[in-house]
């Protein structure tokens, strides 16, 4: 029998792939239910458009038929949200960020404890990019000997006329690391194969974005577990002529060689997505990526017919939300920015 899952909020695109990737993997989608009319619902309904609308938030709720939600709305309902969903018995995954403060989290944790359900932040920039997923093999072979030190860059592109409210405000979207950030915590704990690491220093800042002053469109970070340590750069500059949303790149340094993934584009080279570059005593080399696979949804429908933690475990996403709330918390604020979220 397979999985059956429904959406709440469809307030972020990161729906879209949230949706399809449970699709892929076999299961049947019941249904979704938003509040109101959200900027992506027309790109959702022409994506999915067999998938019934549900009268309000209860009717998925109680169906005992839906195994598993998946919450894209605006970043302060979803804590709210995985609450209900957990404590009427459903698994969860989220767009990120899972939820805004310590608090939330901590009833988060408790309620995972008391119902038993999975609790699953799809950090899109690993879970969704084939490119990551052949760097993991690489460095799990060994290619580029011990891993000293891990490099993410997540730019983005604006797109400030099809933004909603919330996302101009850091109390409303939990600021840029906070937000954005998990993505990059997330890989740096994964690569380094560590349960969790030190924001040794952390930065925001409001560098062009004068309309809205209290927006954070640059960051940084910096992380460290044991001998690994990283280097985080976040920002909303991506230029118009680069052909998608930002030129994600992630290097993984060892003590033998360096892999570099380019996860979006590969600038002036090869046309395309998922781009691995190898370099190493005996290789240099790019390698076209983009059928490696991304097996957290199938990992994810497994985890929820065992009951298993296959697909990322829950004391990792739970770590990264944690460490991105106090990385927000504790950034240095540049560029005129004040107080905090």
């Amino acid at each position: 029998m397979s999985i059956r899952f429904a959406a709440l909020g469809l307030d972020h695109r990161h729906i879209y792939g949230m949706s399809q990737g449970m699709i892929d993997a076999g299961c049947d989608f019941a249904g979704f239910w938003t509040d109101g009319n959200p900027q992506p619902i027309a790109g959702f309904i022409k994506r999915f458009p067999n998938v019934p609308r549900a009268a309000d938030l209860d009717t998925i709720l109680n169906d005992k038929s839906i195994d598993l939600v998946l919450i894209a709305a605006p970043p302060a309902e979803r804590a709210r949200l995985s609450l209900a969903a957990m404590q009427h018995g459903k698994d969860v995954m989220l767009d990120k960020p899972g939820c805004l403060t310590l608090d939330e989290l901590s009833q988060i944790e408790a309620t995972i404890e008391q119902t038993g359900r999975i609790w699953s932040v799809n950090f899109s920039e690993r879970f969704e990019v084939p490119a990551t997923t052949l760097a993991d093999q690489l460095l799990g072979e060994g290619r580029i000997g011990k891993l000293v030190h891990v490099l993410s860059q997540g730019p983005h592109r604006l797109n400030a006329q099809t933004r909603p409210d919330w996302f101009w405000e850091p109390s409303e979207y939990g600021g840029l690391l906070g937000d954005i950030g998990t993505h990059q915590i997330d890989q740096f704990l994964h690569f380094a194969r560590a349960d969790t690491c030190e924001v040794t220093r952390a930065t925001v800042g409001n560098m062009a974005t004068p309309d809205h002053p209290a927006f954070q469109d640059f960051g940084e970070m910096n992380l460290s577990a044991g001998d690994v340590q990283g280097y985080v750069r976040l920002d909303w500059f991506t230029p118009d002529a680069a052909p998608n949303w930002g030129d994600g790149r992630l290097i993984l340094t060892g003590t033998e060689g360096f892999i570099e993934v380019r996860k979006y584009m590969d600038i002036a080279g090869q046309p395309g997505t998922d781009h691995v570059f190898l370099v190493n005593g005996t290789t240099c080399e790019r390698i076209g990526a983009s059928r490696a696979g991304t097996p957290y949804f199938a990992n994810l429908v497994y985890d929820i017919e065992h009951r298993t933690e296959t697909s990322c475990p829950q004391h990792r996403t739970v770590t990264v939300m944690r460490l991105a709330i106090e990385a927000q918390a504790i950034a240095h604020k540049l560029g005129g920015l004040s107080g905090n979220i």
